[in-house]
């Protein structure tokens, strides 16, 4: 009789124990769940240039309509789901696999196959600003243009929204740093040199220039390059020149870009420019025309690759 009360003792302690190690368990994955759910359902307001868009943090499904920023995304370890497949700059060539889908051109977006993917998030620049309302429509939206007026400014702070919304703050810092150290000692020494010069950009046969504040004025506003004409049109498209104007202003550096080998036409920017009037001028004579890579510059301006890659290239001209 007496064993049979110690066992009874015995069951009723041990399904005690047992009962309250499952409720606490249970109180575990309850709270485990909803920290899952938060992380999940978490949202950012983004305020960027068109307006304020709510944006759930680490979004799966993203639609990316800037080549600056899909450089800058994965350089970051960021995945994309779609992009416009049309002159992909080289460097960017894994994203030609057909694992990411084809939403048209920078300036034609294939709406319908936008919608068929259900993105969480859309990307866009410069080129789709005026379709902002059509693509609002589909999915959260923001704008991640570079402003060249205030180029590293805006470059920054489109980085850091990227760091946000991916939680990759830590790692955009980084990446930012290093970039601004490699800046710091390319203006010393341009600035030092004391020399100017003059961004062309050559396009089947003409050329259009570039001063400060424009869509390359990086070279004279951050890179420290004093500019030949102050004056020059502040345009997307750039002042359209003479090169009897670039003989005239004989810049001790001539900045060449090539749109023609961007879009995928001939590279023809050196026939273009050395000819017998521009072979006149200090730049030609003294070995300081420098052929840009038009992939950075035209393409994916705005990337932490490419910013950095401009960086090294005009530094790479600079003697």
């Amino acid at each position: 009789m007496r064993m049979k009360k110690i066992a009874t003792v015995f069951l009723f302690v041990f399904f005690s124990i047992l009962i309250v190690g499952c409720g606490a368990n249970k109180e575990e994955m309850s709270a485990g769940s909803k920290d899952n759910q938060k992380s999940e359902s978490e949202t950012l307001t983004i305020t960027h240039e068109l307006g304020e868009t709510k944006v759930k943090k680490n979004p799966e499904k993203v639609v990316v309509f800037d080549f600056g920023i899909l450089d800058s995304m994965d350089k970051l370890g960021i995945e994309a789901a779609a992009l416009p497949k049309t002159n992909i700059p080289p460097y960017l060539s894994k994203f030609e696999d057909e694992k990411y889908a084809n939403v048209g051109s920078l300036k034609e977006p294939d709406f319908e196959k936008i919608n068929e993917i259900q993105p969480d998030l859309i990307i866009i620049s410069g080129r789709q600003m005026d379709l902002y309302d059509q693509f609002s429509e589909i999915a959260p939206t923001i704008y991640l243009g570079v402003d060249t007026s205030k180029y590293m400014e805006s470059f920054t702070a489109n980085t850091e929204t990227l760091g946000k919304i991916f939680e990759k703050e830590a790692e955009v810092e980084k990446e930012l740093a290093q970039i601004d150290e490699s800046i710091k000692g390319l203006h010393e020494k341009a600035s030092a040199s004391g020399k100017n010069a003059l961004i062309v950009l050559a396009n089947e046969g003409k050329v259009s220039a570039y001063g400060p504040s424009s869509r390359f004025g990086i070279i004279h506003d951050v890179f420290g390059f004093e500019p030949v004409d102050e004056n020059l049109e502040v345009s997307t498209h750039g002042q359209s020149i003479s090169f009897e104007y670039i003989v005239e202003k004989d810049p001790d550096y001539l900045f060449v870009i090539d749109r023609g080998a961007a879009i995928g036409g001939e590279s023809s920017a050196k026939q273009v420019i050395e000819n017998d009037l521009v072979k006149n001028t200090k730049a030609y004579k003294e070995k300081n025309i420098v052929y840009l890579d038009p992939n950075y510059w035209y393409l994916s301006g705005g990337g932490l690759v490419s910013v950095q890659e401009m960086a090294n290239e005009v530094e790479a001209g600079l003697k």
